[in-house]
């Protein structure tokens, strides 16, 4: 095998005559990984820098991958920590370094360094929602006098109201929302396709949205828009930096940009569901998510509410041990 190398390249690497090709080898992995794994293009792009990066490393300490032991994956692993890669950009490239040697042990019949490879420990964060009061002042604050404001409603009541991710939303096509119905299909994680419930608010937020007195406006600027339901200043597809913006600017007006985050919507979605009752496997369904101990973290979140509310409101919930409250009779 040649070299890998991709990630979020160390400055080290990347400033040594800029970054360098993959190797056959892997773009020949990568190759398999989008025509026979059918692997999303984000994830494809994802593994390519993290192969980039483990290349570069064995280039930089003398070796290359068709000569490399699970000392120097470790070693590689290592040296992204040090500077200051997140776990689970740490897990994603031991994930493809993994999967490239697999390949190629494979197709070689030969020794696979990463076998017992030890899988990098990643805190599974909780997720940060707003209360049901601060989204409602978010999703207050869009006015409903331009076109580009009829789509910024339209987008954060989509986010909110069906838990899209951004990608999800920007991707969605004019033949995908059934506005009758009041469902979406939406293109998932691993090209999953699932539909999902518009609320009424959202549903109206569209219906302005995609009636004269908006999405035409835009599309007109542009011959080659396309059937996107979201679209820019300028006529085309709305990208997923330009929906962060969205979000980010309307957050900012109501003195939430310190709170907001990719996802933060998403997170409120599932968040307030779970606090007013929804079955967990509902909101799995309604989120894409492939497992449910992914939608658990939610649960997490609702608990501590509840935790709240319960030592606040309940007379024995903070009565301390060996102490009585007087009954009535006593305190008359």
């Amino acid at each position: 095998m040649a070299s890998p190398g991709g990630q979020d390249a160390p400055d080290a690497i990347e400033n040594q005559g800029g970054p360098k090709k993959l190797s056959v080898e892997a773009e020949e992995y990568l190759s398999w990984l989008a025509t026979e794994r059918g692997r999303a293009r984000a994830t494809l792009s994802a593994y390519r820098r993290d192969l980039r990066s483990y290349e570069e490393f064995l280039r930089l300490t003398g070796t290359s991958p068709s000569a490399a032991t699970r000392s120097d994956i470790e070693d590689h692993l290592a040296n992204l920590a040090s500077l200051g890669q997140r776990p689970a950009t740490i897990a994603r490239a031991a994930a493809a370094i993994k999967g490239f040697h697999r390949f190629w042990a494979q197709e070689r019949d030969s020794e696979d360094p990463t076998a017992h490879l030890g899988r990098p420990k990643v805190p599974m964060g909780l997720p940060r929602a707003l209360s049901e009061e601060e989204v409602s002042s978010l999703l207050g604050a869009v006015g409903n006098n331009s076109p580009a404001e009829l789509r910024d409603k339209a987008i954060l009541e989509l986010l909110y109201g069906s838990g899209l991710r951004i990608s999800e939303a920007v991707g969605l096509d004019l033949s995908d929302v059934d506005l009758e119905e009041s469902l979406a299909k939406v293109l998932g994680k691993g090209s999953k396709e699932r539909l999902v419930p518009i609320g009424s608010v959202a549903r109206a937020a569209l219906f302005a949205w995609l009636g004269p007195n908006g999405r035409p406006n835009l599309a007109r600027l542009n011959r080659r828009a396309g059937g996107a339901v979201f679209l820019n200043h300028r006529g085309g597809r709305l990208t997923r930096q330009g929906a962060w913006g969205i979000v980010r600017r309307y957050a900012l007006a109501v003195g939430l940009a310190d709170r907001m985050t990719p996802h933060v919507l998403r997170h409120c979605c599932a968040t307030h569901m779970l606090s007013h009752g929804a079955d967990l496997r509902v909101v799995q369904e309604l989120l894409g998510h492939s497992s449910v101990a992914t939608t658990q973290l939610y649960t997490k979140v609702s608990l501590d509410g509840l935790i709240a509310t319960y030592t606040a409101a309940h007379p024995r919930a903070t009565q301390q041990p060996g102490r009585r409250q007087s009954s009535p009779a006593a305190r008359e």
